[in-house]
Parts: structure tokens; C-alpha cells; sequence
């Protein structure tokens, strides 16, 4: 990945996630508790910026929220665009990042079997993996 192409990501990070919390009035982005830009990817030729967005609140709320950032897409496309000196500023499309809910749950249904077996009376090793030294000791 090149450099500018980077620095453009994160910028567009940056920018979204103060843009999304203050210049966006859509009741349906208002409604979740918490929205963080988590990831952008750009295309090759920086025209489509893939907008990655984590979500607190049920289902319904982040398909509102989707909607909401979706339909706000194009206010927030000049704004942005501004900001970082572009001279073409990319599409903005926005998908909800799951990967901090699956992780959760991932981690619940860990700690849920832990507790099975501990009542079976099994003995449970922790789930973390001690690391190994790099070289034996003399």
C-alpha cells in the first residue's frame, strides 16, 4: 500500500469520526449510544472510500444508523473532501464493522463453557497461553 494512500485513510478516519459527531443531525445516526469510525478503505484509485463503523445499540438502531450515515453520505463527501486538500473527494459508503460484537460474544460463549466445566468439576486452564522464553535458561 502506498503512503499517501495511507495517510489519506487515516485521515479520512480522523475526519468522519468528528464529522459523524457533530455535523450529522439524522435522529437515526443520534439514536445509537456510541458510533467510532473503526476503518476506511480506499480503492486503488481513491475514488470509493469504504467506511467501516462500529456500532453500540441492538440491530435495529445500527441498520438506522447505517441508513442515516448512507443518506448523509454526500454532505459529508464536500466537507471531508475540504479538509484533507483533495481534489476529488472518494464515494463514502458505510457498513457497520462487526468484528468488536463477534469478539464479544466469542469471549462470552469462552467464559460460559469455563463455568460449565468448572461446575462439572472439571479442572479449567486458563485461556491464556503463557509465552514461551526465546532460549532456554544456562
Amino acid at each position: 500500500m502506498s503512503q499517501r494512500k495511507a495517510r489519506v485513510e487515516h485521515g479520512l478516519r480522523d475526519v468522519l469520526t468528528s464529522a459523524i459527531a457533530n455535523d450529522v443531525k439524522d435522529p437515526r445516526v443520534r439514536a445509537a449510544t456510541l458510533i467510532t469510525v473503526s476503518k476506511v478503505e480506499l480503492n486503488v484509485d481513491m475514488a470509493v472510500a469504504n467506511v467501516y463503523v462500529s456500532i453500540i445499540g441492538d440491530d435495529a438502531v445500527a441498520d438506522g444508523v447505517i441508513a442515516g450515515l448512507t443518506k448523509a453520505a454526500g454532505f459529508l463527501r464536500g466537507p471531508v473532501g475540504r479538509e484533507l486538500n483533495l481534489q476529488h473527494a472518494p464515494e463514502l459508503r458505510f457498513f457497520q464493522d462487526v468484528s468488536i460484537d463477534v469478539s464479544a460474544k466469542l469471549s462470552s460463549i469462552v467464559r460460559e463453557d469455563e463455568e460449565r466445566a468448572r461446575a462439572a468439576g472439571r479442572v479449567v486452564e486458563s485461556s491464556i497461553v503463557p509465552a514461551k522464553p526465546d532460549r532456554e535458561p544456562k
